[in-house]
């Protein structure tokens, strides 16, 4: 069976409260939503019954994460939090429930399965890049154009395209 990984928008639609699937987070994105339904302890029942176990993934997937959402251009998109819960996903090789474009982008690109949970999901992966609306140039990262001084734009484009030119 697949290991299902919670992020902090499946607690708050009430996922693992419904289902018997044992669920996995971190502890940061515990520490984002232990507040919920604590005046019943929900989320201790869910801890006390193992149908909820936090683990801290380990910094290899951590580093490879970082990694990937600098290629994507996610990066600045993505909390500690968004970060440790892909890691974990990676770790375990299982199915992230979220519905982060960002957090999706960066899973599917590596390979990662994710459902959303209140949206269609992302339906394409691909990466951020900027553009200057005055010459036309793609750049990875910039503020200005660096050939005529416009103010960049983002865009992302659609699969990895190799087609486009990044200077």
């Amino acid at each position: 069976m697949v290991s299902r990984v919670l992020d902090a928008s499946a607690f708050y639609a009430g996922i693992p409260f419904g289902s018997q699937i044992d669920s996995y987070t971190t502890p940061k994105v515990y520490d984002e939503i232990k507040h919920i339904k604590r005046n019943h302890d929900a989320l201790g029942i869910l801890l006390e019954t193992k149908r909820l176990r936090i683990i801290e993934p380990e910094k290899e997937y951590t580093d490879v994460v970082i990694k990937m959402s600098k290629t994507t251009g996610d990066f600045n998109e993505l909390s500690k939090e968004d970060v440790s819960l892909i890691a974990l996903c990676l770790q375990l090789n299982g199915e992230l429930i979220t519905d982060d474009f960002a957090v999706s982008n960066v899973s599917k690109s590596l390979g990662l399965k994710t459902s959303p949970i209140m949206t269609s999901g992302i339906k394409y992966i691909g990466k951020w890049v900027y553009y200057c609306p005055g010459c036309h140039k793609n750049f990875y990262k910039s503020t200005e154009c660096p050939i005529c001084g416009n103010p960049l734009r983002k865009k992302f484009l659609k699969n990895k395209s190799s087609e486009i030119t990044i200077n």
